[in-house]
């Protein structure tokens, strides 16, 4: 029961991810190639970014432990979850690289933080945002349901 509440809410925050995603890289980018001063704003859709990423993360890591995957990978029977390419996706695939997308994510924010003009700071979120969202797109599991609980949409 909490585990399919749990796959259900990760499920959902995705779509907050990659709103959020979009309006940060966008902003990034207008701000990098226009010259724009780097505003609350701007700073603000990073942060609504990275904090997404970070719940969607904590809902990732309830689901690892609660898993059924988990309890098959800590069994000891390897090869049998290799063979498997659910079970590798999730377990072995998905995990590590969407934790890449996140650090990715923050590092972008923090060397924003950290940059002496408004032209770097954007510079440096557009760049580690994209690697981000690269990263998430690759290993979001595109065959579950767009809207879980929809009727399968």
């Amino acid at each position: 029961m909490l585990y399919n509440i749990v796959r259900a809410l990760h499920n959902i925050v995705r779509w907050v991810v990659l709103v959020t995603a979009v309006l940060a890289l966008v902003r990034a980018y207008l701000g990098w190639f226009q010259s724009r001063e780097f505003t609350g704003s701007d700073l603000r859709a990073s942060l609504f970014f990275t904090s997404s990423l970070d719940t969607q993360l904590l809902l990732g890591l309830i689901l690892f432990v609660i898993s059924p995957w988990t309890r098959a990978l800590l069994t000891g029977n390897f090869s049998v979850m290799m063979s498997d390419p659910t079970m590798r996706f999730f377990s072995i695939e998905h995990a590590p690289f969407m934790l890449l997308s996140v650090i990715l994510a923050h590092i972008g924010g923090v060397r924003a933080r950290r940059a002496p003009d408004a032209a770097a700071k954007f510079r440096q979120l557009a760049i580690f945002f994209t690697l981000a969202v690269v990263v998430i797109i690759l290993v979001i599991p595109w065959g579950r349901p767009l809207f879980p609980g929809l009727g399968g949409i």
